[in-house]
């Protein structure tokens, strides 16, 4: 019978078929140590979407779409990692970025705006037309190709809409410094269309929203709709409504941000009216998992709630318990806790798995509900112990990633598991990848694989 190397099928180039798939456990049968795996690679089901392990990555906005289209940056960024791309062979774990090949259970594409003003700036991503579904296509089968779980946070930036890009507005190397957060019209921005649930600015060099109308809240309810509908074409696995980071549906929670008087305003139940409807009909229209970032605090001054009026004063943990039980009534599968980004004055004391109170907050006052943990989560065994304790069911990690996106492989080997890397890359692994049956460890020595290393050929 021919040895063949296996393609993925139903592709049209060769992608060789990587089974089981990148990060997914060993059999306990080869490897005797996964005969009780840790937390972290254990598989988790969401509506009958089963993801190979509970490392997900977290939606980062990129600042480099054009016109809302994902670009070559996004493939890179997202599917292949630079050192797919380069000519020669290396073995350096540390290589840049290729999410999909690099073993997370999930990946989060970034913030991406249901209309062109609502993006945060003119370069973030978007899913208002349907010329921007192709690029998005390709990014998710290659995903799919080599087995990993994809979606997309779904999303309007609300008054904190045309602004810069980051490092346009101040680069951390301190080298320049813009004087406005607001990017004009002769910059590619709308200033003038920027809208939030009152006419509240982020801050002084924000841009000045107007108060929704019903009808523009309708428009953005549509839009969210129009948008689920291109989802299921391009064949995501999961969505997430974003509700956080002082964008416009965490304005809405928000007493900081919304000063309404109307049926979306005031009490907690009417602000929480406008996000929940959208979730119930994003529910409705969607039948795989859906996931709802929110912030669990403004981290404001003062109190939640004032002690002597019994009027909520700011966005806090109490309100989200709140908010997440109404989300488990609606049928969304997954809150992803984070917090902050309304108050522009907020202090976070910032220390490693800072938010992950929050979550663990949510999961006891909801056991039932699958609770994510995010917030400077960096080491395998802390990430482990969230899980372990019952904090949270999954761990979203961003920044971490990004400096070590092999991540996932690391951290099993640190946690004494083996699990799938992809082929082309499994020379950087051969620690992890030694069988402990000393019948089968003579055998590959005999061989010359173990002990000699392995050479790349060029």
């Amino acid at each position: 019978m021919p040895n063949i190397n296996r393609r993925v099928p139903d592709i049209e180039q060769f992608l060789p078929l990587n089974e089981p798939s990148i990060g997914s456990p060993y059999p306990k049968d080869i490897y005797p140590q996964n005969a009780k795996l840790p937390y972290l690679f254990q598989p988790i089901t969401l509506r009958g979407v089963t993801f190979k392990n509970r490392i997900f990555l977290s939606p980062m906005c990129q600042f480099c779409s054009d016109d809302g289209h994902a670009t070559d940056w996004h493939f890179v960024h997202i599917g292949v990692g630079i050192d797919q791309l380069r000519t020669t062979i290396t073995f350096d774990v540390h290589d840049n970025q290729g999410f999909a090949i690099r073993g997370v259970g999930a990946i989060c594409m970034e913030a991406t705006a249901v209309l062109p003003e609502g993006r945060i700036s003119p370069q973030c991503a978007g899913i208002w037309t349907d010329s921007q579904m192709a690029p998005l296509k390709r990014i998710v089968d290659f995903a799919h190709a080599h087995g990993t779980k994809i979606g997309i946070q779904l999303a309007h930036a609300g008054r904190k809409a045309s602004t810069y890009a980051p490092w346009v507005y101040a680069d951390i190397a301190g080298t320049r410094r813009a004087l406005t957060c607001v990017a004009g019209e002769d910059e590619g921005g709308w200033p003038d269309k920027v809208c939030g649930p009152s006419d509240l600015p982020f801050c002084d060099d924000y841009p000045k929203p107007k108060t929704m109308t019903k009808e523009q809240m309708q428009r953005v309810m549509d839009a969210f709709l129009q948008a689920v509908e291109r989802c299921k074409k391009i064949g995501y696995d999961f969505l997430e409504v974003h509700t956080a980071h002082g964008y416009l549906l965490h304005e809405f929670l928000s007493p900081l941000s919304n000063a309404r008087t109307d049926q979306f305003g005031g009490s907690l139940e009417n602000r929480m009216r406008f996000p929940l409807e959208i979730a119930r009909r994003v529910r409705a229209a969607w039948d795989k998992p859906l996931f709802l970032r929110l912030s669990a605090t403004d981290w404001a001054d003062g109190p939640e709630m004032d002690p002597v009026t019994g009027e909520w004063r700011q966005w806090g943990i109490r309100q989200s318990t709140i908010y997440a039980g109404e989300l488990k009534k609606i049928g969304v599968d997954l809150v992803d806790c984070s917090s902050g980004g309304n108050w522009v004055e907020q202090q976070i004391p910032v220390y490693p798995g800072y938010q992950v109170q929050f979550a663990e907050a949510l999961k006891k006052a909801h056991p039932d509900l699958c609770i994510g943990a995010v917030g400077l989560i960096t080491e395998p065994e802390q990430a482990e112990s969230y899980l372990r304790d019952g904090k949270a069911d999954v761990v979203l990690l961003g920044r971490e990633l990004v400096r070590s996106p092999h991540w996932p492989l690391l951290a099993a080997e640190k946690l004494g598991v083996v699990v799938k890397p992809a082929f082309q890359n499994e020379g950087s692994f051969i620690g992890m990848l030694t069988p402990t049956h000393a019948r089968e460890r003579g055998r590959r020595h005999r061989k010359g694989i173990i002990g000699k290393g392995i050479k790349p050929r060029l």
